[in-house]
């Protein structure tokens, strides 16, 4: 019986992924249904619904303008709608609107559904670290996968090559996950490693922060390869402390390394980053001018960070991360990233 899919999330990555989404349901006519429904938030654009504008000009004008969706996806505005009959669910939406909506779906979803998320970030709770793949897992009581890598989503929208990396429980899940979403421009890799995959997709925000100081204080391109690299290992030391289920291999994928390196490139965090350094101003007078209604997600999560290390007594193994938090906060001059070793003594 083909499988019916349903996206929650309807933003710029979430249109980008539809693209996708709608391209390969179209083509695996034996495994997926021929239509996949994507819950929208539903706005007024000029006086008309933006469900309206997707499913008659088939472009979310908003969010990923210019980009036409094939034809198959199917905006719908009452998220029960779209979960309801759904045999698997992408989840690809602000990770602050995820807890109240997956109680309100708990009841609603199919027992044996099975969920993925593109949702970069993790959830601190109580002073510890909580993988948005095991928050979703434990509350819908289903299995739930994780796609992270260096994906800009107007980039993909525009099918221009890239990688990612989906990380997998089961492996009959990844093998599905695979069929919906691997292209000839959107290059799929499968590994079993659910949560390495996300705690890469937050911790590399820390790092692009530290990157971004170099650029603002106009430091080469050897400073900036040498804070990456470090920041690479204590991505991998954290997340390896953290779990036992991190495989080591997974911070050369797409979801390691390569989201590293186009986030300390190219990336918000980075460019607020330089930002700070050049101009000292408060990170939420950065977010106003730079972001545009989006977050600086670098920042709070160096602090989770701190926190978490600081608890345990374990900052001296992480001196990047340390010293990171500590310009955020004003205790030290950005100058002092390259001092990271000596600074925290």
């Amino acid at each position: 019986m083909s499988k019916k899919v349903a996206i929650i999330g309807s933003g710029n990555w979430g249109s980008a992924i539809a693209k996708i989404i709608g391209m390969n349901v179209a083509k695996n006519t034996t495994v997926f249904d021929q239509k996949a429904k994507m819950w929208v938030y539903e706005e007024m654009i000029d006086g008309q619904k933006l469900t309206e504008i997707i499913n008659t000009k088939h472009e979310n004008v908003k969010y990923l303008p210019g980009i036409k969706l094939p034809e198959n996806i199917v905006a719908v505005p009452e998220l029960d709608d779209v979960v309801s009959d759904a045999d698997l669910l992408v989840f690809v939406l602000p990770h602050q609107f995820l807890p109240r909506l997956l109680n309100g779906i708990k009841d609603k979803i199919k027992k044996d559904a099975v969920a993925i998320h593109l949702i970069k970030g993790v959830f601190f709770i109580d002073g510890e670290m909580v993988p948005i793949s095991s928050r979703i897992k434990d509350v819908l009581g289903i299995e739930c996968c994780t796609l992270m890598g260096a994906n800009v989503a107007n980039e993909v929208a525009r099918e221009e090559f890239c990688e990612t990396t989906i990380g997998y429980e089961t492996q009959e899940a990844g093998e599905v996950f695979f069929k919906l979403f691997n292209t000839k421009f959107f290059e799929v890799t499968i590994i079993q490693d659910v949560t390495g995959p996300e705690i890469c997709g937050a911790l590399k925000n820390i790092v692009a922060i530290g990157s971004g100081f170099c650029d603002g204080l106009g430091y080469g391109g050897n400073t900036k390869a040498a804070i990456m690299r470090i920041g690479l290992k204590e991505m991998r030391g954290f997340a390896m402390m953290y779990s036992k289920t991190v495989v080591e291999s997974t911070f050369l994928e797409s979801c390691g390394v390569g989201d590293l390196i186009t986030t300390c490139i190219g990336g918000r965090n980075r460019k607020c980053g330089a930002y700070f350094a050049k101009t000292g101003k408060a990170w939420e007078v950065i977010e106003k001018e730079l972001l545009n209604g989006q977050k600086i997600q670098g920042v709070p999560c160096a602090k989770e960070i701190y926190e978490i290390l600081s608890t345990k007594n374990l900052l001296a193994k992480f001196p990047l991360f340390h010293t990171i938090h500590r310009i955020c906060v004003g205790e030290l001059e950005p100058k002092e990233i390259i001092n990271y070793k000596s600074v925290n003594n």
